[in-house]
């Protein structure tokens, strides 16, 4: 229902409301601790909740009783953001340890399917990548915003990282999101990612000239990432994938894989635009890109050695595990140490 808005407390409370009314349509009360995140399921006209409590609830907006239909098993860790995949079969979840959930709705809500480790740190926000952005297989890419700072591109199933898209530094991504649209555009730091700017206002004070040059030019795909360093970063994701798919010899892995596993697989890298990746098979073997040399591995692991500070999340009361990952930056080029999944 369009009309309706639903928010979260931080004490676990759904409200609907209705922006034609002064009060409160209904309140939900299932969950215990903060609301982190909704997802829309248009088809069953259901509403389903993440929260702090390490559950997910489906909410039917149309029933009368202000309960859930559904409401899953504990998880055992906080549940930070939700997207759906596949036309919606499969729902995506991240969590707070780094791992992705995934929930098949065929099967239920009482528990996920699989799980993808790969993320060093919590995954606070998952996107949809549109169907119109081309060279990717769309409807299982998703992008992940970690407190490690990063804003990754993931395929699922099969599962393997397709690079970095943006970099906030040390501070955690709290939100991501893709939209369609024309713009000047232009470096603003010299350590930024090849496709990380920011856009740049137009000072033509023809404004009917200017919009009928807008129409007129080509629309790019543009995705929006905030951070706690309160800047908003605007990457050119068409750009990206296109430069790692050139990197991939022109083409990449977009096989789709709708058996369910029970055991999870680990984001298998990929060298691309952003640098050398590795990952970790089903049999647990590592595997990296011959490209690098084992020189230039050497002075990268030297180099992580000698630094005292690591990415850490910002804002999490829990207890944090020590982050594997690594981020070297050059002017113009953000890299991913090969070092980044070996220990998952």
């Amino acid at each position: 229902m369009p009309w309706m808005v639903a928010t979260g407390d931080d004490d676990g409370t759904v409200k609907l409301w209705d922006p034609r009314q002064r009060d409160v349509a209904k309140t939900y009360t299932q969950h215990f601790d903060f609301i982190s995140d909704f997802l829309w399921l248009p088809d069953k006209k259901q509403l389903v909740a993440t929260s702090g409590d390490g559950t997910l609830s489906v909410m039917d907006i149309r029933s009368k009783k202000p309960e859930p239909i559904a409401h899953s098993e504990d998880q055992e860790d906080e549940l930070l953001s939700i997207v759906a995949i596949k036309g919606s079969s499969k729902i995506l979840v991240g969590t707070q340890i780094g791992v992705i959930s995934i929930f098949n709705r065929n099967k239920g809500w009482a528990d996920c399917v699989d799980r993808i480790p790969g993320h060093p740190l919590s995954v606070d926000a998952l996107c949809n990548v549109p169907m119109g952005v081309p060279g990717v297989d769309a409807d299982s890419t998703v992008l992940t915003g970690s407190s490690d700072g990063f804003v990754r591109a993931v395929q699922i199933l099969p599962t393997k990282l397709v690079g970095v898209v943006a970099d906030h530094g040390e501070f955690p991504v709290e939100r991501i999101a893709v939209g369609e649209g024309v713009g000047q555009a232009e470096d603003t730091e010299s350590e930024a990612t090849p496709h990380d700017t920011r856009i740049k206002p137009s000072v033509d004070d023809d404004l009917d000239a200017k919009m009928e040059d807008d129409f007129s030019r080509e629309k790019k795909w543009w995705v929006g990432s905030v951070g706690h360093d309160e800047s908003l970063r605007m990457t050119d994701l068409e750009g990206f994938f296109r430069e790692t798919a050139a990197g991939s010899n022109g083409t990449l892995d977009a096989r789709s894989d709708d058996e369910d596993s029970d055991v999870g697989e680990g984001l298998s890298g990929e060298e691309g635009a952003d640098g050398p990746s590795v990952g970790v098979g089903e049999d647990g073997d590592e595997s990296s890109d011959e490209s690098e040399d084992d020189e230039a591995m050497e002075e990268d692991e030297a180099e992580w050695e000698s630094e005292d500070e690591k990415p850490k999340a910002q804002k999490r009361k829990r207890a944090e595990k020590d982050s594997i990952g690594n981020s070297k930056r050059g002017k113009k080029e953000e890299v991913v140490d090969k070092g980044f999944f070996d220990e998952l």
